[in-house]
């Protein structure tokens, strides 16, 4: 009996603070939620205390707020944290492309939308590939909502790019035909999709399938092709807007963190030496990653977030 005797006090405090861990538990844990925005229903995940500090996680191609997940629980503990699904990704619902604008624009006021019927009065933008452009396009229009800037993987320079995707952009954005489709297509492939996570990690082991898996079947889902084809169409919208958005990040000189995956096959890190010009006291982080480094360093990746955060 004398064991179970020892152990009675240590238990004891374990059910005296169980409130205390339960409620921290519960803030962690995200929330799965959908609103209506215009003509589409918008998921989004929320954790952590309202009355914190917001900070908006905005996704890429070709994921959702799925590729947030392991980020979250951590960010929640301090901060309020809402990562939405853009139309025609994740769990947002997708109306067929001939009935609704799938461009950038029309994506940000959507995005704008969301925060407005959440109550966001400030935030601090965190982006990520197709986030970039969304972001920016909010920082513009609200320079007064922006508490900092956290840029990961997402480019607004054109010698930010990989040549070999210029290549393959080029074509169709000077005149699209079902010929210069073919190569943007070819983002839609299972084999793509997966190479996009693998490609660049030396982690590989620690990548887990369902991220690859999960964006693939948002692809897959019968009109996306046509839905994806019109985000990448109008991403040339985005490229006309850099000499802009580098004139508000000049002026308002935001604080910002870059968190970058050096071996992105996409974004280079000559993109990452422009954005320091421009904001010289931004702070740099490197991984060994490729354009998904959440998925490898996401540990390492929120301590330099909430080092951020607090200062």
């Amino acid at each position: 009996m004398a064991p179970l005797v020892k152990n009675v006090l240590p238990f004891a405090t374990l059910l005296l603070n169980s409130g205390a861990w339960a409620e921290a538990i519960k803030l962690e844990t995200p929330s799965y939620n959908t609103i209506e925005i215009g003509e589409v229903s918008i998921f989004y995940r929320e954790a952590g205390p309202k009355d914190a500090p917001t900070i908006l996680l905005l996704h890429g191609f070709p994921s959702s707020s799925h590729m947030f997940r392991n980020l979250i629980p951590t960010l929640a503990q301090t901060y309020h944290v809402v990562a939405p699904d853009y139309p025609g990704f994740g769990q947002s619902s997708a109306p067929d492309a001939e009935n609704y604008d799938y461009d950038f624009a029309t994506l940000a006021e959507t995005i704008d939308a969301l925060t407005q019927d959440l109550g966001l009065e400030t935030y601090t933008l965190y982006m990520q590939d197709f986030g970039g452009p969304v972001g920016l396009r909010l920082a513009q229009k609200h320079p007064e909502r922006v508490d900092g800037l956290i840029i990961q993987n997402a480019t607004f320079h054109a010698e930010g790019w990989n040549p070999d995707i210029v290549a393959q952009f080029a074509p169709f954005w000077t005149e699209r035909t079902a010929e210069t489709e073919q190569p943007l297509r070819a983002f839609f492939k299972p084999e793509t999709t997966k190479w996009q996570y693998l490609h660049g990690s030396n982690r590989n082991d620690q990548i887990s399938p369902d991220a690859w898996v999960s964006d693939q079947a948002g692809l897959d889902r019968p009109g996306n092709a046509e839905i994806q084809l019109e985000y990448l169409w109008n991403y040339q919208d985005n490229v006309a807007h850099y000499p802009s958005w580098h004139e508000y990040l000049t002026q308002a000189q935001p604080d910002t963190l870059i968190v970058w995956g050096r071996n992105d096959p996409f974004f280079t890190q000559v993109g990452v030496s422009a954005i320091q010009t421009i904001l010289p006291e931004a702070e740099v982080n490197f991984y060994d990653a490729g354009h998904f480094a959440l998925e490898t360093h996401a540990p390492e990746i929120a301590e330099e977030i909430l080092e951020f955060m607090a200062r």
